[in-house]
């Protein structure tokens, strides 16, 4: 059965949503946007919301990345849904162990067993120096601490047993031999234990990964319940989807029990005309001279001289690029795949980047959601709707009635916990 999510960001995933006279640019600081949202999902009846996370403003004068602090926000959200997980991303980096086990174990008896964790490591130097350091730490550094931060975690969470409350009046809350200490001194962290939070419905929380490097994917295939991809097309999805299938079998997990959702970026129209146009309303909002400021960075040439309404002129091939390979070779994908023009691969590269995009009515996305997975890129999404709430809301009400009314999508929850319903 396919899997969904709804990944949600600001006023959308088009860095210039915001600008939209439909934006609810206003509401980012309310919490009943955000429950509205995720009230949204809940009628779709996809898996959870997932809330990403960071720790420095880039740029006052642009979108408003981040506003409310996640967990407090998904505390707020358990209350207005009754089925819907609630994804977290939690950075090893700044966190400690306790720290988070606390929060998350907390979340999940708040939501009744609809907690998960999105276990990433930081990677801004200016996030760093909101913590206290002078720089993020090294690549190796950052990934060891996360690998102890994990196991110290689900230490915690196993500190309580799941009698261990015995509630006599006459004089026992909790039974001694059944609450235990984890006495862990490593690297990185110290903590006695136990958890000052007894055991929670789901025991602990559904864990996520969203590992793109070679030691991210490691780190997934060791701990993660369901993983977070990148691929723009479905050759790179297959690769990715093969690779990391591979490695969790290699670490002595079930891979199959581990679902794989690239993020995806939709436009949904009655007609691909209509769809079209919703993306170049977007579109017509960015910034025309700094995103091809930033074209030009990625691409490393001039820019700022194309025609916007042109085809993208001619690149050289990955092979003869110098520069930094990942996002030029997500922008020949692009071309490859769309043939855009340059102010739509600007928009393209503005809603999600080298996330998958599909452009066109209900039919013809769940046609390539199908293709997908039939393919072995995907075992579902993480939705990256490029303008909040309409994008979702469209999503939920056209394209999910299609995947039901084919058999691949669920028309109901079949449980009450977030792991339940991720099997």
């Amino acid at each position: 059965m396919l899997h969904l999510n709804a990944f949600l960001f600001g006023c959308g995933h088009h860095t210039a949503a915001w600008r939209h006279p439909n934006s609810r640019v206003e509401d980012l600081g309310d919490i009943a946007y955000y429950e509205e949202l995720a009230q949204i999902a809940e009628r779709g009846k996809l898996d959870a919301v997932f809330f990403a996370d960071g720790h420095s403003v880039r740029d006052p004068a642009g979108a408003g990345t981040w506003f409310l602090e996640p967990i407090t926000a998904l505390s707020a959200m358990a209350r207005a849904t009754t089925h819907i997980g609630l994804v977290t991303t939690v950075s090893t980096t700044f966190y400690t162990p306790f720290h988070a086990a606390r929060m998350l174990a907390s979340l999940d008896h708040i939501s009744g067993g609809r907690a998960g964790w999105n276990v990433v490591t930081s990677m801004f130097d200016a996030e760093a120096r909101n913590h206290g350091f002078d720089d993020i730490p090294g690549r190796n550094e950052r990934y060891a601490r996360a690998e102890e931060f994990v196991d110290v975690a689900l230490a915690l969470w196993d500190t309580w047993d799941a009698d261990a409350l015995v509630l006599d009046r006459a004089g026992m809350y909790a039974d001694p031999a059944k609450v235990h200490r984890i006495d862990h001194d490593g690297k990185h962290f110290r903590a006695d234990g136990p958890l000052t939070v007894p055991r929670s419905p789901q025991g602990r929380p559904v864990l996520f990964q969203a590992g793109a490097s070679g030691q991210g994917r490691d780190l997934a295939a060791r701990y993660a319940e369901a993983i977070y991809a990148v691929a723009y097309d479905i050759s790179s999805g297959s690769r990715y989807y093969a690779d990391v299938k591979q490695r969790i079998a290699e670490a002595g997990r079930d891979a199959s029990a581990v679902g794989i959702m690239p993020g995806l970026v939709t436009y949904v129209g009655s007609t691909m005309g209509e769809a079209k146009a919703k993306k170049a309303e977007l579109d017509a909002l960015l910034p025309v001279e700094q995103s091809l400021r930033q074209l030009s960075m990625f691409v490393e040439q001039d820019c700022t001289t194309w025609e916007l309404d042109a085809p993208v002129p001619s690149l050289p091939p990955l092979e003869e690029f110098t520069g930094p390979h990942g996002r030029y070779d997500t922008i020949l994908r692009i071309v490859e795949k769309d043939a855009p023009t340059v102010r739509e691969l600007l928009g393209t590269l503005a809603a999600g980047g080298g996330h998958a995009t599909m452009i066109g009515t209900p039919e013809s996305i769940a046609d390539e959601i199908e293709a997908w997975v039939q393919a072995g890129a995907a075992d579902g999404f993480n939705l990256m709707p490029p303008l909040y709430p309409h994008g979702l809301t469209e999503f939920v009400d056209h394209v999910v009635p299609i995947l039901q009314a084919r058999g691949v999508f669920r028309r109901d929850y079949a449980g009450s916990t977030l792991r339940e319903n991720l099997r």
